[in-house]
């Protein structure tokens, strides 16, 4: 697949007004990082996750995983688009849960995108740009469209349900249920060098935290290596 310019894609990126409709309050912040050197988990983000699992910790301690804020407000956002948050957890309260027990630990790229998620109690998702064909595009599905997932070894092709909030390119989707599942075909991996991060915010997130989230997981790449290029965007209501 060709390479695709970071700034044309962030530029084309896009949320549709039937998602806004359904929760005027989301906010997509867009991170598109170039230049990262490859690599597996290490020291760096094993500390990370520590102080993830820490902070997870502390938060549990005071309250059930539920009644966390942002994790609330995204169990409110499931049911809105008909999705039940006991059966289909958003990615950061699936984490949260683990995170008392310990984080898992994939590669470096996931694990530092996933300890800022837990940290801040916001979903992150990570997308390897060079699997990717086209812009990034929040919609409501039509439950035509196509979604790789890995069973028994092999690739096969699944639909989401119709007026599921999927995140999607133009060969199919990426993420199902808003941040649920990401499919195989734009995971990260050791050799990634190109990626589009998205931090998913609903009130009572602020702008504020939203911004302080997107800044240490931008601090954290960038001290990977000198060559790293990050772009951003936010995509909110007009």
């Amino acid at each position: 697949m060709a390479p695709q310019s970071p700034q044309a894609l962030l530029d084309a990126a896009s949320v549709s007004p039937d998602v806004f409709a359904l929760r005027p309050d989301y906010r997509a912040f867009l991170m598109i990082v170039d230049g990262i050197p490859q690599g597996p988990s290490d020291a760096a983000s094993e500390a990370l996750l520590q102080v993830a699992e820490a902070s997870a910790r502390t938060k549990l301690a005071e309250q059930p995983v539920t009644e966390i804020p942002h994790i609330a407000a995204w169990r409110e956002a499931y049911k809105a688009f008909g999705s039940k948050p006991t059966k289909f957890r958003n990615s950061v309260e699936a984490l949260t849960r683990r995170a008392e027990n310990g984080l898992p630990r994939v590669n470096r790229l996931t694990d530092i995108y996933n300890a800022i998620s837990v940290k801040h109690s916001i979903p992150i998702g990570g997308e390897d740009l060079d699997k990717y064909s086209g812009p990034a595009k929040l919609v409501r599905a039509t439950g035509t469209e196509a979604f790789e997932v890995s069973a028994g070894g092999k690739i096969v092709v699944e639909h989401p349900d119709s007026g599921e909030v999927v995140w999607c390119d133009d060969q199919g989707v990426t993420c199902r249920r808003w941040n649920w599942r990401q499919g195989p075909r734009t995971a990260l991996h050791e050799n990634t060098m190109r990626v589009l991060f998205i931090l998913d915010a609903l009130a009572p997130l602020t702008d504020e935290a939203l911004g302080v989230a997107a800044d240490e997981l931008a601090e954290a790449l960038q001290a990977l290596s000198t060559d790293v290029k990050i772009l951003r965007r936010v995509i909110s209501p007009a």
